[in-house]
């Protein structure tokens, strides 16, 4: 959300930590944040409430999170991060085997994917589309709440079709004060 420079955050209620899916959600819902999949990483942002009003997370690093993962306000309220509607596209396979087969060349290609229910959500993307009914696909445009999977590990491997990501990779290495490896973009420095 675009704010006015001279918003006074101070007014706003402020979250500086999550509940995690799950975890001691004793407490009534005080209302829900909607954010697109690749809004939920963030530090410091005020958040509209669907509700109205808005809020202020602001964690002390970057946090990561999850639909059904609630902010705990100052004042012991919580307000439940809920997946927004997005524009995707829905993949099916022939059968579990060929949406496993779908599955790995999506990984191939470093979508986002959410995989449930015998079906594959990725973000809309036309080449991806392509490709994937070039491999027999059923693939249809959707919109829907979208909770791709995430990545815990970094991973090593060759491209041999000489084609660039987007990122680099790194052959192993020793993690920084901050956990990242070689290769990172931030490696050696944080932006706290």
């Amino acid at each position: 959300m675009k704010l006015n420079i001279q918003t006074d955050f101070t007014k706003f209620p402020r979250a500086a930590s999550v509940l995690r899916a799950g975890e001691g959600h004793e407490a009534p819902v005080a209302g829900r944040v909607l954010l697109a999949h690749d809004e939920r990483r963030l530090r410091r942002r005020a958040l509209p409430l669907a509700e109205g009003g808005q809020i202020l997370a602001d964690f002390a690093e970057p946090t990561d999170l999850a639909s059904g993962d609630r902010l705990v306000l100052d004042d012991g309220r919580q307000i439940e991060i809920a997946a927004a509607e997005e524009e995707v596209l829905e993949v099916r396979g022939r059968d579990g085997a060929h949406l496993a087969e779908l599955a790995w060349h999506i990984g191939e290609r470093h979508l986002a994917a959410a995989i449930s229910g015998g079906r594959i959500l990725i973000a809309r993307d036309a080449d991806a589309r392509a490709a994937l009914e070039d491999l027999g696909a059923t693939v249809r445009e959707t919109a829907a709440p979208f909770e791709p999977l995430r990545t815990t590990v970094h991973h090593h491997h060759e491209h041999r079709h000489g084609q660039h990501h987007g990122h680099d990779h790194h052959e192993g290495g020793e993690p920084d004060k901050f956990g990242r490896l070689p290769g990172d973009p931030h490696y050696g420095h944080n932006h706290a």
